[in-house]
């Protein structure tokens, strides 16, 4: 049903004849299993996604670090890393 919903999007946007629209419906085709899929199981990434946007807040907030390895140390710490063998020099 879900796949004949999709079709069905295809082609009321194929009849519109938004050129807006014809770009999203290539996307939507060229990802149309990983779609489906999703529809079908009951799994996502907003955990990682998460953690992405805290890292890049953190990062944000430092005004840059000087060294990638304080970076890397802060974000392990944010994240509550354990059991991390690491040298600060």
């Amino acid at each position: 049903e879900t796949k004949e919903r999709l079709y069905q999007f295809y082609d009321l946007v194929k009849s519109s004849g938004l050129k807006e629209f014809e770009k999203a419906i290539e996307t939507f085709r060229n990802w149309q299993k990983q779609i489906m899929n999703s529809f079908g199981y009951d799994l996502h990434n907003g955990f990682i996604e998460g953690l992405n946007n805290q890292t890049k807040v953190i990062k944000r907030n430092a005004f840059g670090f000087k060294r990638f390895d304080r970076f890397r140390l802060r974000v392990l710490l944010h994240h509550q890393y354990k059991y991390i063998k690491f040298r600060v020099a």
